[in-house]
């Protein structure tokens, strides 16, 4: 026998070392008791975990070039006049501290929380008389609890606003309650319904009523910028005469129908469907002080009291387009199509509404916030952002933005120092996505679920979401919670309809597994993930989900 060589007796030790080094990965993923296939290619794993981590650095190391581009043009846009840091000083009397277009519900409220701060507000709304609309009707208890905040509570009394206390759920002949999660608020806490425009007039005379609040009627017809800051507005008086306002700052708050909102943002609206509003009067409602949602053939039908005798009753209709109000045809498709599917207990007296004639439409818009941050300027309320009116978050949405802004602007008392107002402003975008963000999304969401479909993974989806929340308990409160605005949390969001799309899932399963439920199961799943990864997308994922990564988050140290 030959001698070993050295170059030998190298490979020997390489070949005995080298089963303990390469099986040592494996060996742990098998104590994890993961699948053979995952340890048997534990390489694989490794090298798609580190190229999604890659991606994601990547996509954070991206989105942070563009806001830091995005400030520096906002930056040169103003540094023709260097006296405040590169911002234009604003050209103003002194008189006014904060211009605000829209005395709406989102307006008004504003007003008299920067005016309680010692700001000196400038309102002008485009129509003073008391408005007359079908939506922004019914106030969440989360919502409610972030009137009471701003000190608003007593906008409520004396308007008849009944006090709300869950939902009723009615489909295919067969009803669940869901009552708001309210054990450990006081016994005042919870949802009010009324009448709109009662509401917004009490917050106009509160405000109109504070000695440095100016409300004024006209019509705001632009911006006024110099060197890219806003300074003030043009508007049209009441006798017609064309005036100009100044300000260091003018919030937008002019509504769902906004004509200024184009210079702010981009404006990506979507009409999905339209409501058909009706006044039933005199009749209880089987569950009192419920709102009632029937799951109805084409879209939900809503139910809820705004008064001691009157019930409103809003159809959804799909898409653009209504049946003639003029001709009959809208009334012929209410006492056909909708009526039959009425609880028996609501049935005649919303025939007689429909005979009464005093029929309205609303077309339902939805929009993400998407905000250009401009030096001087803010959007808020529904013409910054909107969503499907089924769950009523409009105005929880607004008050938990005003709560928020209150608190960011409050350290600052010069309102003409642009470089830190335009910060507090960019982090107000930021800080106001996780719960605005949840509301959209779980109205987004809800309605499409709701809806009917010819799709088979869409009616068990609708199913599903039923009988979820007919478990009563864990399965109801999560949602209910979301619904009420009390617990607007991303994660809770996820989970739950998650939860909903894998309960589906498994009824299809039960007892026996056949390909065609398997199937079905699958496409369940895609159907529920078709649905909510869209509206989360357009939200903004990070922003949602991870706003402590947005540079923004950072810029008002004394909030964030």
């Amino acid at each position: 026998m030959l001698p070993k060589t050295n170059h030998t007796r190298e490979r020997e030790r390489e070949k005995r070392y080298e089963p303990a080094i390469s099986s040592s990965l494996p060996l742990a993923f098998m104590e994890f008791g993961l699948p053979t296939v995952i340890y048997q290619n534990y390489h694989l794993l490794v090298s798609a975990v580190a190229l999604i981590l890659g991606f994601v650095l990547l996509y954070s190391l991206r989105s942070n070039v563009k806001a830091r581009r995005r400030s520096e043009e906002i930056g040169r846009r103003s540094s023709k006049n260097s006296g405040n840091d590169g911002f234009p000083v604003p050209e103003t009397d002194g008189s006014t501290d904060v211009i605000i277009v829209g005395a709406g519900v989102a307006g008004a409220a504003l007003a008299c929380t920067l005016a309680k701060d010692g700001r000196r507000v400038h309102v002008i709304e485009r129509d003073l008389t008391e408005p007359d609309r079908i939506v922004g009707e019914l106030l969440q208890p989360g919502g409610y609890l972030k009137l009471i905040e701003l000190g608003l509570e007593d906008c409520v009394d004396g308007i008849e606003a009944q006090q709300v206390f869950g939902y009723a759920i009615y489909m295919d002949g067969r009803n669940t309650k869901l009552s708001y999660p309210l054990e450990k608020y006081d016994a005042n806490i919870s949802g009010r319904s009324f009448h709109n425009g009662r509401f917004i007039q009490q917050m106009r005379e509160k405000a109109a009523s504070l000695p440095n609040v100016k409300l004024e009627q006209g019509t705001v017809t632009s911006l006024l910028e110099k060197n890219g800051r806003v300074q003030g507005v043009s508007y049209k008086s009441k006798d017609g005469q064309v005036m100009t306002a100044y300000a260091p700052l003018t919030i937008v708050c002019d509504g769902c129908f906004s004509n200024l909102r184009r210079s702010l943002c981009k404006p990506k609206v979507e009409v999905p469907s339209c409501f058909v509003g009706l006044v039933l009067e005199n009749v209880d409602l089987p569950y009192a002080n419920h709102g009632h949602v029937i799951l109805a053939d084409p879209s939900p039908i809503l139910f809820y009291p705004i008064s001691n005798t009157e019930v409103r009753c809003l159809v959804d209709v799909p898409g653009q387009k209504v049946p003639s109000i003029s001709n009959g045809e809208m009334a012929n498709y209410l006492k056909t199509v909708v009526a039959p599917q009425i609880p028996p207990e609501l049935y005649d007296a919303f025939v007689a509404a429909v005979d009464k004639g005093n029929i309205r439409t609303m077309p339902n818009r939805s929009m993400p916030a998407d905000p250009q941050p401009t030096p001087g300027a803010l959007l808020m309320g529904d013409a910054f952002n909107m969503r499907h009116p089924l769950t009523g978050g409009g105005m929880t949405v607004a008050l938990s933005d005003i709560v928020l802004l209150r608190d960011l602007l409050r350290p600052l008392r010069d309102l003409s120092d642009a470089p830190t107002l335009l910060n507090y402003l960019e982090c107000f975008y930021t800080l106001r996505k996780p719960v605005s963000s949840t509301i959209n999304t779980l109205a987004g969401a809800l309605y499409r679920v709701f809806c009917a479909s010819p799709d088979p993974a869409r009616k068990e989806m609708r199913n599903a979401c039923f009988d979820y929340l007919s478990l009563g308990g864990f399965c109801a409160e999560g949602p209910i919670s979301l619904l009420s605005g009390l617990n607007p949390r991303p994660l809770v969001l996820f989970f739950h309809f998650f939860a909903v799309a894998i309960y589906g899932v498994g009824r299809l399963l039960i007892p026996f597994p056949s390909p065609k439920r398997l199937w079905l199961g699958a496409r369940l799943i895609s159907s529920a993930s078709g649905i909510i990864f869209p509206i989360i997308k357009s939200e903004g994922v990070r922003q949602m989900f991870f706003p402590v990564t947005v540079p923004a988050y950072y810029r008002a140290p004394t909030v964030a």
